[in-house]
């Protein structure tokens, strides 16, 4: 059996690559994708608030990169410096690209139960948390 790193690089690849296959069409990627959530989902959404929130999955650049590309396709416009937010064009793609990203979403958990979904979700939040949270009898890291 090939240890759990190995399973979740590639489950990440798999993901992304499927994601940005099924979006294509409508111009979009996964991060895109991710950039436009943050935003819809924050009226008031500033650059560095999407880069926040999206970190563990992009770098800076990439995260950058994403804004310019949804900025020029007409998705998102800048009402004020730093702040995003989706345009009427944009709100329409969306919807499409929601039920694009829900078929992709269904093919992905083929086979899987519900309980087998959380469980393993549920695992992966408590290894992430093992690793990244204070230690018992350690000092809380910065």
């Amino acid at each position: 059996m090939k240890p759990i790193g190995y399973w979740l690089n590639r489950t990440d690849q798999a993901l992304t690559a499927s994601m940005d296959a099924a979006l294509a069409d409508v111009g979009l990627t996964r991060l895109g994708w991710q950039v436009l959530n943050a935003v819809k989902d924050d009226p008031q959404a500033t650059d560095s608030a999407v880069r926040t929130a999206l970190a563990t999955g992009a770098d800076t650049a990439a995260l950058t990169s994403a804004v310019a590309s949804l900025l020029t396709g007409g998705w998102v416009t800048r009402p004020w410096p730093d702040r995003l937010a989706l345009t009427d064009g944009g709100r329409a793609r969306l919807a499409e690209a929601a039920r694009r990203v829900a078929d992709f979403r269904e093919l992905s958990a083929t086979g899987i139960t519900r309980e087998e979904y959380v469980t393993a979700v549920t695992v992966l939040e408590r290894m992430t948390r093992n690793l990244t949270g204070p230690r018992e009898g350690s000092a809380a890291r910065p």
